[in-house]
C-alpha cells in the first residue's frame, strides 16, 4: 500500500526536518500530540486573559480533554456540557477525583442552555470550530445564547481566513468547482475574520484578544471576548 503524506500543522517550536524518514503513522500520532499541546498553551493563555475566571461553562466538553487545564485554579468550579456526549457522569468517572471533584455535569445544547442570564463567570468553547456553522444566522443564534449565559468573558476558537492554510483551501475547492468535483468534505467551516469579529460585535461581545495556533499558517484562532453591559 502506497503510504500518503501527512502535512503537519504544528507550533513554531517544531523542526519538520526531524519528522523525515517516520512512518505516516507515527507522523499521525506526533502531530496529534503537538497539536494537544499547543491547544493546552493557547487554552492557558485564554484563561489568562480572561481574568482565571472562577465558574466557567466548558461546552462542548470534549471527552474532558481541557478538565486538568481548567481544574488547576483550586477555586474554580466547571460545567461540563457537550451534546455529543450524552452521559457526562460516565466520563467523569474516567478522571482523577482531584481533577472531577470540581467538575458538574450539565445537559445542554449551544441554542438552549438551562442556566440563568449571568450565571457563569466565562464559556469556554475550544472547539466551536467543529460545528457545520455556515448559516450566519445559526452562528448568531449560539452567540446570543452565549452572551445570555456569561456574566462576563467568552472564550471560543474557529477556524479563521487570512492564512496559508485557508489559501490553499479555497485553491483547491475553486479548481474542484473548475472541474465539476463536489467540495471536499470537512467536519469544520471556515469564516471570514472580518464576518466572525462583525458577529461578535453584533451580538454584545468586545474583542479582548486572540492567538492563532501558527500565526500566518494554521486557520486555528481563538478570540477571548468580553461582554458589553
Amino acid at each position: 500500500m502506497a503510504s500518503k503524506n501527512v502535512e503537519l500543522d504544528l507550533s513554531p517550536s517544531y523542526d519538520a526536518d526531524q519528522d523525515r524518514g517516520l512512518p505516516v503513522q507515527e507522523q499521525a500520532g506526533l502531530v496529534r500530540r503537538l497539536s494537544l499541546w499547543r491547544g493546552q498553551k493557547l487554552a492557558r493563555k485564554a484563561l489568562q486573559l480572561a481574568g482565571e475566571p472562577n465558574l466557567v461553562l466548558d461546552f462542548p466538553t470534549l471527552k474532558g480533554r481541557y478538565w486538568p487545564l481548567l481544574a488547576h485554579l483550586p477555586t474554580r468550579v466547571v460545567l461540563a456540557a457537550d451534546s455529543g456526549e450524552p452521559d457526562i457522569s460516565q466520563l467523569i468517572a474516567r478522571y482523577p477525583r482531584s481533577i472531577t471533584e470540581r467538575i458538574q455535569p450539565l445537559a445542554a445544547t449551544m441554542t438552549s442552555i438551562p442556566l440563568d442570564a449571568n450565571a457563569v463567570d466565562s464559556i469556554f468553547c475550544m472547539r466551536f470550530m467543529q460545528q457545520q456553522l455556515i448559516d450566519p444566522a445559526q452562528r448568531t443564534q449560539i452567540l446570543n445564547e452565549f452572551h445570555r449565559v456569561t456574566r462576563d468573558t467568552l472564550i471560543i476558537s474557529l477556524w479563521v481566513d487570512g492564512n496559508y492554510k485557508s489559501w490553499k483551501r479555497r485553491r483547491l475547492e475553486a479548481r474542484r468547482a473548475a472541474l465539476g468535483q463536489s467540495r471536499v468534505r470537512s467536519g469544520r467551516s471556515v469564516v471570514a475574520r472580518s464576518v466572525i469579529e462583525s458577529e461578535f460585535k453584533s451580538v454584545g461581545f468586545n474583542i479582548l484578544g486572540s492567538f492563532d495556533f501558527l500565526p500566518g499558517y494554521a486557520m486555528w484562532r481563538v478570540y477571548i471576548l468580553r461582554k458589553s453591559h
